[in-house]
């Protein structure tokens, strides 16, 4: 389940300006009809070094096997390679694949490589990762402040079992000027202002998603303010290093870990104790979802297509961990990342 918006909606905005903006619709997306030929499409990934991307991965490869479609993945170095992730748009153009569904990097300088897309023809979708740019055919993802505001709303409703009457917060949102971050930190802000109890944000510290940065800063976090703080919200990257780190530091028992997104890793930690919960964007759902609306564009099979779909949110934590259906968010654990899917190849 999610919302399908439709125009009129504010021009060059977020998927969220879509949601206060637009037309919108509750809808459940039932998938595309196997393809009438092998259409290649191409997807862009900032990286594939978090299980968040393995899922996605997942997602994509066996809706295109399902759908008999030809699929390539192609990733980045991290948040930190706009550049390369820019110069593969381009190569992607020129190689004229019958559609590109690009994960941007950046919420703003993605932007020009979309529209050079469109210009020429190729059609362009939006997956996961947000981004400014009108030039997309349609946008799928969740919204980004949602993130921020379920992941905060929980830590109210916890700290208010627990008799809090105040309370002290760490960020680690990830990558500085990506948009899914950006709908993250302002997410977060909103709910912690309508809070009935006071919330400190003491510090919020950015950096690509990568274990080995986030362990840095989780450890800076940790040695600056662990003994003010009550709750640490993190990415899909970083809330497993913050646990890691706290456990190191002897405050895993005084601080919680909340993290904004859900992956295999981050479930496990909910089930031991060592996160306390986690929003959750459907990963795979996402990708399979933009899969089958790339197909049903392709096939010419909708008459007016969204702007903009937005994948319910969700929350999972220790009570409603055992009947929590996570085949729509995380890859099976014996998963493998693969980069490309040719029909031709199974006959």
């Amino acid at each position: 389940m999610g919302f399908s918006i439709y125009p009129p909606l504010k021009p060059n905005g977020t998927a969220d300006d879509a949601l206060n903006t637009g037309q919108v619709k509750p809808s459940y997306f039932g998938m595309a009809e196997r393809a009438s030929k092998p259409w290649r499409i191409a997807f862009l990934f900032p990286h594939i070094k978090d299980p968040y991307w393995v899922g996605c991965d997942y997602g994509v490869m066996t809706e295109a096997k399902r759908l008999g479609i030809a699929a390539d993945i192609y990733v980045a170095d991290g948040y930190d390679d706009l550049k390369g992730q820019l110069r593969k748009m381009n190569e992607l153009i020129t190689e004229k694949y019958d559609a590109i569904v690009v994960s941007p990097i950046d919420l703003v300088a993605n932007n020009p490589s979309i529209a050079k897309a469109r210009a020429q023809g190729i059609p362009v979708f939006e997956l996961a990762n947000d981004s400014t740019s009108d030039d997309f055919n349609i946008k799928v993802t969740t919204s980004l402040r949602g993130m921020g505001e379920e992941a905060m709303r929980w830590i109210i409703r916890d700290a208010q079992k627990r008799g809090l009457k105040s309370i002290n917060i760490g960020l680690l949102p990830g990558p500085q000027g990506a948009g899914w971050v950006t709908g993250e930190v302002e997410g977060t802000q909103a709910a912690a202002k309508k809070a009935p109890l006071d919330i400190h944000i003491l510090a919020i510290k950015y950096g690509d998603s990568g274990r080995i940065p986030q362990s840095q800063l989780a450890e800076q976090l940790i040695n600056a303010h662990g003994k003010k703080l009550d709750y640490i919200l993190g990415c899909t990257g970083c809330a497993p290093a913050a646990s890691a780190r706290l456990k190191d530091a002897g405050l895993d028992k005084k601080i919680k870990v909340v993290a904004y997104d859900l992956t295999r890793e981050i479930a496990n930690l909910i089930k031991t104790g060592d996160i306390a919960a986690s929003a959750d964007t459907k990963a795979v759902s996402q990708a399979r979802v933009v899969t089958s609306a790339v197909v049903n564009h392709l096939e010419k099979r909708t008459a007016q297509s969204p702007h903009t779909i937005l994948i319910k949110l969700d929350m999972v934590d220790p009570a409603n961990y055992a009947h929590y259906k996570f085949d729509t968010s995380i890859a099976p654990d014996d998963f493998v990342p693969v980069f490309s899917y040719n029909p031709a190849e199974d006959k």
